[in-house]
């Protein structure tokens, strides 16, 4: 997974004309991986395996088996993506959309049981260490065309709002910094009160 997750980084790095950068920036990654199991239920439209969401990782390397259940928003319909045989299935992060300013958008998403058979799938949820900042190389960056979107953070200070103060969801990135903004104004407020 780490020869894959490095591989995918050079491609999006080379897609955007920043060369390696994504690859050298997430050697020595902190990178997650994880089995989910949905066992099957006999009302499939009365619950969710995972509920509506965007990922905060940088990168999800997804198989699924052959069951299937993976689907994705567009347009405000919800589309299957169907397993193939021998594929991952990619998605783009938050911390990535990010550290492309924007460039890359992130899907929300989400994973549904069926009545027939139980569903699994391995993931390897591809992170920066934790003391990284997540900032976008140069080359993605122009103060006329293509100012900064988000400001710089690390990877994790997001995961430990995720992991103390808020479910992962398709406005995660954003409570994030309204949460840092507040965070900041109470800190100058304190200080300048002493």
């Amino acid at each position: 997974m780490d020869t894959l997750g490095l591989g995918i980084m050079e491609l999006l790095g080379k897609s955007l004309g920043a060369g390696s950068y994504f690859r050298e920036f997430f050697e020595g990654h902190d990178s997650i991986l994880r089995h989910n199991w949905y066992p099957r239920c006999q009302t499939p439209h009365l619950t969710l395996g995972t509920g509506p969401h965007t990922d905060s990782v940088s990168i999800a390397i997804l198989h699924q088996d052959d069951v299937g259940g993976l689907q994705v928003q567009i347009d405000n319909e919800w589309f299957n993506v169907s397993p193939y045989p021998g594929s991952f299935v990619v998605n783009i992060g938050e911390t990535f959309m990010a550290l492309t300013n924007g460039k890359y958008k992130i899907p929300l998403h989400r994973a549904v049981v069926n009545n027939e058979k139980a569903r699994c799938s391995i993931v390897f949820f591809m992170n920066p260490q934790a003391d990284k900042i997540i900032k976008p190389p140069g080359e993605l960056v122009d103060d006329e065309i293509n100012p900064r979107k988000f400001p710089d953070f690390t990877w994790g200070a997001l995961h430990e709002f995720i992991q103390k103060e808020y479910r992962a969801d398709h406005n995660t990135i954003h409570c994030f910094f309204e949460r840092q903004q507040q965070q900041k104004k109470l800190k100058n407020t304190s200080t300048s009160s002493q």
